[in-house]
């Protein structure tokens, strides 16, 4: 079954129903991933963070949410309100981007408070590297938004690579040394694990568009690549005295 939207392009409903079920594979692991580490301690009263975390993570959240509910939207057929929302999408995802940055700046000056400074700076590579692909793939999503075949499709790609850390999260709850937490930063080599698993997230979008459209969308393809070069840029990159220097100027940022 086909339906028309109104700028006359033709969406299969099955196609629909694919990317709302990936929102809400997105959801989650977005929620689940937290709960170990973050949800129940927030619940219990045990956690004890800098308010931005709270912030961050309540902003991260809520963009994960409002994927789905903009999927759900189409998924049924509202494209109009869909659009609607556009605008509180683009400040919601660029106050969460700031929130990235100010988190990170706030976690560099604990480190080295904490004599883990060099471990934190080599540590935030994966956070920081992951901007730039994440801001390219919104705006060019963004860009596209007369095209819902590749609007759709880099919003998804956007939204795998965000599922790193709720992965990764997954990986510390049952696979990490007791303790390791506690230890300070780890080194950037074990976000590979946990990235790579949230890039097996886009494998299945393309293996569901190789088996309804006979190849996986360009979208994929090419979003797919630079997720995977930034996957593997991040450990040498780390390594490099010039990381440090970006990592202290970044650091004192904020004064």
């Amino acid at each position: 079954m086909e339906t028309a939207l109104a700028d006359g392009t033709t969406v299969r409903s099955d196609t629909r129903r694919f990317h709302l079920w990936m929102a809400g594979v997105f959801v989650l692991i977005a929620f689940g991933g937290f709960t170990p580490t973050y949800w129940l301690p927030l619940a219990n009263g045990a956690i004890h963070v800098p308010p931005i975390v709270h912030v961050h993570g309540f902003l991260l959240f809520s963009w994960t949410l409002f994927y789905f509910s903009q999927t759900a939207l189409i998924a049924s057929g509202r494209t109009i309100s869909h659009r609607s929302w556009g605008l509180f999408g683009i400040a919601l995802f660029s106050v969460m981007i700031c929130s990235i940055i100010a988190t990170r700046v706030t976690m560099l000056k604990l480190d080295d408070a904490h004599g883990v400074g060099e471990a934190g700076k080599r540590f935030s590579a994966v956070v920081v590297l992951a901007l730039p692909l994440m801001i390219g793939l919104f705006a060019t999503a963004i860009a596209n938004i007369r095209k819902p075949e590749v609007h759709k499709r880099l919003m998804l790609v956007l939204l795998a690579s965000m599922m790193t850390p709720a992965i990764a999260r997954v990986f510390l709850t049952f696979l990490a040394p007791a303790g390791a937490a506690a230890a300070g930063p780890p080194p950037p080599f074990v976000a590979l694990p946990p990235s790579l698993v949230a890039f097996m997230l886009i494998v299945v979008a393309m293996v569901y568009d190789w088996r309804t459209r006979g190849r996986p969308h360009k979208a994929y393809v090419y979003g797919g690549l630079f997720f995977l070069v930034e996957i593997f840029a991040v450990v040498p990159v780390s390594g490099t005295q010039w990381w440090l220097s970006v990592a202290t100027a970044l650091e004192h940022l904020f004064g």
